[in-house]
């Protein structure tokens, strides 16, 4: 139980710290509402229209696009962390070049297909 002293002590650091800082800006900061303070802010200016307004679907497909294709771009960091210690099929470092080698082949066969469908198209 004693290693995870420092642990707890951290923890509960943490915790203390940040419901200290929420309730003392809470307490010390001075509040005075204003029909302008009131306002949605969008950058500098005045928002037009409603915020319930529907976006259209391209948005979401390429925010998905954009995260599908980012988190398989950091599955290769770990690959070339441990570049030198693949050995696929007793390949050894040649091995790890294939298999990175169809990794990204899939990643390009699945970008064509998504260019080719159109999705990245903004009209």
């Amino acid at each position: 139980m004693q290693p995870y002293v420092p642990l707890a002590l951290l923890l509960v650091f943490v915790i203390v710290n940040a419901i200290g800082m929420i309730a003392a800006s809470h307490f010390l900061s001075a509040v005075r509402r204003t029909e302008v303070k009131d306002r949605p802010y969008e950058s500098g200016m005045p928002p037009l229209g409603s915020a319930r307004e529907r976006f259209d679907v391209k948005f979401y497909l390429v925010c998905v696009l954009f995260l599908i294709f980012d988190i398989e771009t950091v599955f290769m960091l770990p690959w070339a962390v441990a570049f030198r210690e693949l050995d696929l099929f007793g390949l050894g470092v040649v091995g790890g070049l294939i298999e990175m080698a169809v990794f990204v082949v899939i990643l390009f066969v699945g970008y064509v297909y998504v260019i080719k469908r159109g999705a990245l198209e903004w009209t």
